[in-house]
């Protein structure tokens, strides 16, 4: 009766192993590359897959975006400028089988190759264009990336340099280049103000020689605006040309003297 319960318990153990080498559950965003004594079948999954056991055996893939850092490459800039950058890298298995047949270790390989491609790309650009178009160059280096890993089955959808490090002795000169080009900025717009008003005036000098009226009116509107002024006392000359005019009517009065009052 004890061998009937040991035969019996080593069948169920048997089964048990049997079983949990052919049933496999596959999730979604995974496949499953089935390998058949040693010769690649095909790809299976999602959900239940039932292989053969001892004989078939299935090597998983991961088919969402992986999200790697490229460490900090120190590199030198076409203008012989030491620049240290450091980027990430997304992307993704769109062919598992070539994922798994054509390269060992896609995530190293695709590693690799994005941090030659980032100095090469930034070996190869000024570091004006390396500050200010950063856009170009994140391109540049999913372009190249993505050809070299296509054959593997490998989708590169972004690259993006995160930290753009310059020597100490570089950032000085930039922000001194910087402060001199506001400065430079500041003298053109002020020049530009004085030669506008300069040209206003000349306009305000043609009107005032056709209109001398024009001319007593500003001066009307000077005494104006002192006026408001309580703390100190001015004294204006007065011109003569204001004064023409009355002088004129009341000696022209004066003449016609009515003849019933002689």
């Amino acid at each position: 009766m004890e061998m009937n319960w040991m035969v019996y318990f080593i069948i169920a153990l048997v089964v048990i192993i049997l079983l949990a080498n052919a049933i496999k559950v596959v999730q979604e965003y995974v496949r499953g590359a089935v390998f058949r004594l040693g010769r690649f079948v095909g790809l299976r999954g999602p959900g239940l897959v039932i292989l053969i056991p001892f004989i078939e055996r299935m090597q998983r893939v991961d088919l969402r975006v992986v999200t790697m850092d490229v460490p900090r490459q120190e590199c030198m800039t076409v203008d012989n400028v030491t620049v240290t950058v450091d980027a990430v890298v997304y992307f993704r298995v769109v062919d598992a089988a070539s994922a798994i047949l054509k390269v060992r270790d896609y995530i190293r390989a695709t590693h690799l190759l994005a941090q030659t491609t980032l100095r090469n790309v930034v070996g190869q650009s000024e570091l004006d264009e390396l500050l200010a178009h950063r856009d170009r160059l994140n391109d540049k280096i999913q372009r190249i990336v993505d050809e070299g890993t296509d054959p593997w089955g490998i989708k590169v959808s972004m690259v993006e340099t995160k930290e753009v490090e310059l020597p100490e002795v570089m950032q000085r000169a930039m922000a001194a280049q910087a402060e001199a080009e506001r400065e430079r900025r500041a003298k053109v717009v002020h020049a530009q103000g004085e030669y506008q008003a300069a040209e206003k005036l000349a306009q305000a000098a043609e009107i005032i020689s056709v209109h001398p009226a024009a001319l007593q009116l500003r001066y009307l509107q000077a005494l104006t605006s002192i006026a408001t002024e309580r703390t100190n006392t001015i004294l204006f000359p007065l011109p003569l040309d204001m004064v023409t005019p009355f002088l004129s009517r009341a000696s022209l009065a004066s003449s016609k003297v009515d003849p019933a009052k002689k």
